[in-house]
């Protein structure tokens, strides 16, 4: 496995986060995005923490025309005991996420350096965690094709993307029984 330096760009203006009882699931995010690029002979490269900002696409990638994505989502939380933040089984969540790209001809991605650049996003952006019950900060990791191709095959080009989103429970009623 080669290391592969993490590039960190700082945001220069915080958001405003928003009260615990506004948190709708997915509607803030937080102020970094990690970004990691790939291509066909030079694999997954230029791993980057960048202020959260919108993508600019050509209208030919082909993940707009052949679907070929994968997303995983998680939850990071703090402990009532000593405000450490957990995470819900990490690694089950990478492993899903490269079995899904297996099945969509997507290149896997090293587990144990996506984990390292989670925890390095996290780190960065831990103050979005929200602290009241039925809160957290939801992580969603996914993959999109990025070549501008019309041809019906699997991309020779990726970005993979983790943002974050401090959020409430996903239903606004909790979960009836």
């Amino acid at each position: 496995m080669t290391i592969q330096t993490l590039e960190i760009m700082k945001c220069t203006h915080e958001k405003q986060k928003p009260e615990a009882d506004q948190l709708e699931f997915g509607k803030y995010f937080t102020d970094h995005m990690f970004i990691m690029d790939y291509a066909e002979g030079k694999g997954w490269y230029s791993p980057r923490i960048i202020p959260y900002q919108p993508l600019t696409l050509d209208p030919a990638s082909m993940v707009f025309h052949y679907g070929q994505t994968v997303f995983e989502g998680l939850k990071a939380y703090r402990s009532e005991e000593d405000g450490s933040v957990r995470l819900f089984r990490p690694e089950e969540n990478f492993k899903r996420l490269n079995q899904s790209s297996d099945r969509l001809s997507i290149p896997p991605i090293d587990e144990a350096q996506l984990f390292a650049y989670l925890k390095e996003l996290i780190r960065i952006d831990k103050e979005w965690i929200p602290t009241k019950t039925g809160t957290s900060l939801y992580i969603r990791p996914f993959i999109i094709s990025t070549e501008s191709n019309l041809s019906v095959a699997p991309s020779q080009s990726y970005k993979f993307m983790i943002i974050l989103s401090p959020v409430g429970a996903y239903y606004k009623e909790g979960i009836n029984r």
